[in-house]
């Protein structure tokens, strides 16, 4: 890009030739000035000027980031990169462990990652000692990151209002690798030649995966997370553990790359957290080739986008013990998808499904007949964490954006940051969310250090603990952090654009994949089972 002076700017004033200055760099908007939201007259008043602090005024960063590459000329001689952008990426290895001052040898520093805004990521990014992550851990943080920024959370906005997220986007996360590293468990190189580029397949752990997600969420959308790994991340799972060797080679290498789609289907109309109420049945024919299902599967996220639907069925008598897990396929008559309006989640496509007198091969059948509850059970955990990942990371988001317009906005003669209450506001909010984030990660580890039939028995009740206080504390920074906006929450987009998106996408946390209520039971009945098996005297 050329160096232009300030008196080069001021040369194009008039709407036949309009340049500003935002933070260093120039823009030209000539052309843009028709499709500007706020019409031309306020671009004239600022043109051939810095134009900083009006931009700031009305607009966040991902508008930057979204028309930078199309309007950006220059650089003003002498100004540097513009402060609005994000510093460069660290270099992907990290420095040789340092030895913390404790005398292990485990615990390692990364160079400090990101804007540095307090508590707006976890703590190992801002210099501190963890003994989570190595340089494969930093390597992907830094390739996810220079995606989100450039890709995702400049266009978040836009998809959420279109409702839909670009299928080429889709597909990317399967030509990078990511869909194959997002299934809960090892890497599947025996349905799929696409590698990530920056960590051995062998070397990929659950650490990973949460990396992935976390970053993916600073786009500060849950329908853009939910439309990328929502229906698969829960959908797909099943599949790759419990079908048959020839049901995963026929259907897995497509669901890895991105081509194809898939969406869990348990929830009906009247059937939610119970799941051992449901009532979509499948008839065994009486030769034994195939079931017939009929009934409804409702809130089903990516259904509208799904060829393949991971259906729990009643094969058998009431209760748990007559539930089996079938795949479906939107190719096989009598299926229908219609989409539902939701409050959020408006690009995750959430969709209403039907079955009529759906033929469906007992090959396709999951696991074993009327044993599906304990194919769903194994699922709850790699779903409930996913949920906390990305619960846990809103609220980050919450409180960054609740930062910085702290710092740009003034009343009563001062920044929102010099009132005592808006910094308690923000203390409240990082006290929780680093408290969930500590738990978070610890839960991370042990689900990396043990076999996974442990894992279900033992972690259940921490992991449904952990949903419910990370579900909680995300619906209280969202509405903190709303107060804080004030009326810039209550309109849809604009600086407050993540806050008011995630305020409205809050229910769809606290409820699917087991409500607050169920959970915080949940995970006490569980730990006093595991603690009584571990001798405890109580």
């Amino acid at each position: 890009m050329p160096e232009l002076s300030a008196q080069d700017v001021a040369q194009h004033n008039s709407d036949k030739s309009l340049w500003i200055i935002i933070d260093g760099n120039v823009y030209d908007l000539t052309e843009f000035q028709n499709e500007h939201p706020g019409g031309k007259k306020i671009l004239n008043r600022v043109a051939g000027k810095d134009a900083s602090k009006m931009f700031w005024k009305y607009h966040n960063a991902g508008i930057l980031n979204k028309y930078k590459p199309k309007l950006m000329i220059g650089a003003v001689a002498g100004a540097g990169e513009a402060k609005a952008e994000k510093p460069a990426a660290p270099p992907a290895a990290a420095p040789a462990p340092a030895k913390a001052a404790h005398g292990s040898t485990a615990a390692v520093v990364h160079e400090p990652f990101g804007d540095l805004v307090p508590y707006s990521d976890p703590n190992w990014y801002q210099g501190n000692y963890t003994t989570y992550y190595n340089e494969t851990h930093v390597a992907l943080r830094a390739e996810v990151r220079e995606w989100v920024d450039t890709v995702l959370e400049p266009n978040a906005t836009e998809w959420d209002e279109k409702k839909t997220v670009p299928p080429e986007i889709y597909r990317e996360m399967g030509a990078r690798g990511y869909l194959a590293g997002a299934l809960g468990i090892k890497y599947p190189t025996e349905y799929t030649d696409i590698r990530p580029k920056s960590v051995p397949v062998d070397k990929w752990d659950h650490f990973h995966e949460y990396i992935l997600t976390d970053e993916i969420c600073r786009a500060g959308s849950g329908g853009l997370v939910w439309a990328l790994l929502g229906g698969y991340g829960i959908g797909a799972p099943p599949i790759a553990k419990f079908a048959s060797p020839e049901v995963k080679k026929r259907v897995m290498p497509g669901l890895l790359s991105g081509e194809k789609r898939v969406c869990l289907c348990i929830t009906e109309p009247d059937a939610g957290s119970d799941v051992a109420g449901l009532t979509a049945t499948a008839v065994k024919a009486a030769d034994g080739s195939h079931y017939v299902v009929n009934g409804e599967k409702k809130w089903i996220t990516n259904g509208i986008y799904a060829d393949y639907f991971t259906v729990a069925v009643r094969t058998g008598g009431p209760g748990m013990g007559g539930v089996s897990l079938l795949l479906i396929e939107k190719t096989m008559p009598g299926v229908s998808v219609r989409r539902m309006d939701c409050s959020g989640m408006w690009s995750s496509g959430t969709t209403y499904v039907t079955f009529e007198d759906v033929r469906v091969p007992v090959e396709n059948l999951l696991g074993k007949e009327n044993q599906g509850f304990k194919v769903i059970m194994t699922n709850f955990n790699h779903e409930r964490m996913g949920i906390i990942i990305q619960a846990t990371r809103f609220s980050r988001v919450c409180i960054e954006e609740s930062i910085k317009y702290a710092h740009k906005r003034k009343t009563f003669g001062k920044r929102l940051i010099d009132h005592d209450v808006i910094r308690s506001k923000i203390a409240n909010m990082a006290c929780r969310t680093e408290a969930t984030s500590a738990w978070l990660e610890n839960l991370v580890f042990q689900t990396n250090c043990m076999p996974e039939k442990e894992a279900m028995l033992r972690l259940g009740g921490a992991i449904a603990g952990c949903k419910a206080q990370a579900t909680q504390t995300f619906e209280y920074c969202a509405r903190e952090a709303a107060q804080i906006f004030g009326g810039l929450s209550y309109s849809r987009g604009g600086q407050g654009a993540k806050v008011e998106r995630l305020y409205r996408e809050v229910r769809a946390y606290a409820i699917p994949g087991g409500s607050e209520e169920i959970m915080l039971d949940l995970s006490v009945r569980q730990a006093l089972r595991v603690h009584q098996a571990l001798g405890a005297r109580l």
